[in-house]
């Protein structure tokens, strides 16, 4: 009997755990975790082909273009408004700007470089981010350098798709940010 109690106060104390770890992801939360600051939020990036992405040179090989996938070899460039939901009419917080290019036969893999220059509630300034990107499954990115309030800033950003019909696609974008001990008095 004793052990059935037991085992239902984990299962109780679990379920809460999970919940509150799986709610807390959408909202902007401080923490500090040995040492580190962090910051964990998403936004929303809204990429319009011809308006706010662009095909600079097109690639040799592969799939045609569409809204996910582009020939082997294309350089693209964008500048993408980003907001605080999926709607593309909701606050305006940042915008991300870049380049990738098509390094997948398969035209659904590139190698993306982005600038995310943010002006949040308690912070402004700008993340720069360098990765792998699929153009239809989550991809993560590593931070390789900040400025303003994001200056020293360390961790990873995970792009993930949201709505990819019509002329605008949708990206889902989660910053998992850390400072390390010796960048908190500059950033805070």
């Amino acid at each position: 009997m004793a052990l059935t109690l037991q085992n239902r106060v984990l299962a109780v104390l679990l379920f809460a755990l999970l919940s509150f770890k799986a709610t807390s992801s959408s909202h902007h939360h401080h923490h500090h975790h040995q040492g580190l600051k962090s910051l964990h939020f998403s936004l929303f990036q809204h990429e319009t082909i011809n308006r706010t992405g662009y095909i600079i040179v097109k690639g040799v090989a592969g799939p045609g273009v569409s809204q996910t996938t582009l020939p082997f070899g294309t350089l693209f460039a964008f500048q993408d408004p980003m907001t605080v939901t999926a709607n593309r009419t909701s606050k305006l917080v940042g915008i991300a700007e870049g380049t990738s290019i098509t390094s997948g036969l398969d035209g659904l893999r590139s190698i993306s470089i982005a600038k995310i220059t943010l002006r949040l509630k308690n912070h402004s300034g700008s993340i720069s981010i360098v990765g792998g990107t699929h153009n239809i499954k989550p991809s993560d990115h590593p931070v390789v350098g900040g400025t303003g309030d994001f200056l020293f800033v360390q961790g990873y950003v995970t792009s993930s798709p949201v709505n990819l019909k019509g002329l605008t696609v949708t990206y889902k974008i989660e910053f998992h940010l850390y400072w390390p001990p010796y960048a908190t008095h500059t950033s805070s």
